[in-house]
C-alpha cells in the first residue's frame, strides 16, 4: 500500500519560504509511519514550518518497489530519506551519498555493512537506530528457557536474506546455554507452517523467531503454527507477536524507536549533520506473556517470569 502525507501549509507558509523541507520516507506498515509522523507534528510542524513528507508503505513482497521510489526521492532532492527496514536502505545507501539518510534496521550492523565508519561517529549521510543483535539474543533464549525448564534443543526461524547476524548470535547464545540449535531459513510467507512443523518433528522444545519484515508480516502464521504444533515460541515483536497469540514476545518498543527517527529528522532540518548523530540503540524493551497461549500449550509458567511482565495478557 502506498501513502502520500503532504502537510497542511502553516502562516509562515503563506508568508512565503525560501526553500520547503521535504522528507521521503519509506517503510512496511502504516501504523509506525503514522507515529513518525505524529511526532513530527510536535516537534511543531504543522504549526510552524512548512514541511512535506511523501511517506510509501508496502509490503514485503512490493520490495522490488524501494528501487524506484528511493530513485524518486533522489530525483526530487528531498531533505532526508527515512528508510525503515534492511530492504530499504541498502537502497537508499546505494542510491546517494549526498542527501542525509535515517535508518531503522533491527537486523544489519551499520558498521560491517560499510554504511558508517563508527557508532559514535557514522562520517558519511547515514545515521539512525540499529538493534544490538548478540544482547537481545541471548535475552530471548533465556526467557524461553524459564518458560520451558527442560529446554534442550531450540529452533530458529527466520529469514536467511537479512537474518544471517540474528542467526549466528542466536545460535552462539544457545551455545553458550548449552542448547542445540536449529536453523530454520524462510523465505515466503507459505514456508512458515512447515517450518514450525519441521522443528516439532525434531523434537525442538521452543522456537526463537528472529526480526525481518517477512516475519513481521507473519506474525499471525508463527503464532498459529507454533500453537498446532504445541511449540513454545518468542519473538521480538512487541506486543504484536503476544497479541496474535505467541507465547512471549520480548523486544524494544517498536513506536519509541518511530519517535527517535523523527527526533533525528528533526535534528536535520534543522541543521545537524548525519556524520555527526551517534548511531543509537533501542533503549526500552517489554517482555510481553500469553497466560492463554501458556495453558493451551500445557505449560506452568514461572511465577517470576509472569511477575517480571510488562504485560500480561489473560
Amino acid at each position: 500500500m502506498i501513502v502520500a502525507v503532504g502537510a497542511v501549509p502553516s502562516r509562515a507558509d503563506a508568508q512565503g519560504r525560501a526553500k520547503v523541507p521535504r522528507v521521503g520516507y519509506v517503510g512496511g506498515a502504516t501504523g509506525p509511519a503514522e507515529i513518525f509522523l505524529k511526532t513530527l507534528r510536535e516537534f511543531g510542524y504543522a504549526q510552524g514550518d512548512y514541511l512535506h513528507i511523501d511517506v510509501v508503505a508496502i509490503g514485503h513482497t512490493q520490495r522490488a518497489q524501494y528501487r524506484d521510489i528511493i530513485a524518486k526521492f533522489v530525483a526530487q532532492r528531498v531533505d532526508v530519506i527515512v528508510a525503515t527496514n534492511p530492504y530499504s536502505l541498502e537502497v537508499a545507501t546505494k542510491a546517494t551519498q549526498a542527501i542525509p539518510i535515517v535508518g531503522l534496521d533491527l537486523e544489519s550492523d551499520p558498521v560491517a555493512k560499510g554504511w558508517v565508519a563508527s557508532l559514535a561517529r557514522p562520517g558519511g549521510n547515514v545515521t539512525g537506530i540499529f538493534l544490538d543483535i548478540p544482547e537481545i539474543s541471548g535475552k530471548q533464549l533465556q526467557f524461553l528457557r524459564e518458560a520451558v525448564p527442560k529446554l534442550e534443543r531450540v529452533a530458529i526461524l527466520g529469514d536467511p536474506q537479512v537474518n544471517d547476524l540474528q542467526f549466528l548470535a542466536t545460535e552462539a547464545a544457545a551455545q553458550a546455554l548449552r542448547l542445540i540449535s536449529h536453523r530454520l531459513p524462510v523465505t515466503r510467507q507459505t514456508e512458515i507452517p512447515a517450518a514450525v512443523g519441521e522443528a516439532a518433528r525434531s523434537r525442538d522444545g521452543g522456537l526463537v523467531a528472529l526480526t525481518s519484515p517477512l516475519i513481521f508480516q507473519s506474525l499471525q502464521q508463527v503464532a498459529d503454527a507454533s500453537l498446532k504444533h504445541r511449540m513454545p515460541t518468542i519473538c521480538p515483536f512487541v506486543p504484536a507477536f503476544a497479541e496474535a497469540g505467541g507465547l512471549l514476545a520480548y523486544g524494544p518498543v517498536f513506536l519509541d524507536l518511530f519517535r527517535r527517527v523523527a527526533g533525528y529528522v528533526d535534528k536535520i532540518l534543522k541543521g545537524a549533520r548525519p556524520a555527526e548523530l551517534p548511531i543509537q540503540r533501542p533503549e526500552k524493551f517489554e517482555l510481553i506473556v500469553n497466560l492463554k497461549t501458556a495453558r493451551a500449550l500445557k505449560l506452568d509458567l514461572l511465577q517470576s517470569l509472569v511477575l517480571r511482565a510488562d504485560r500480561v495478557i489473560e
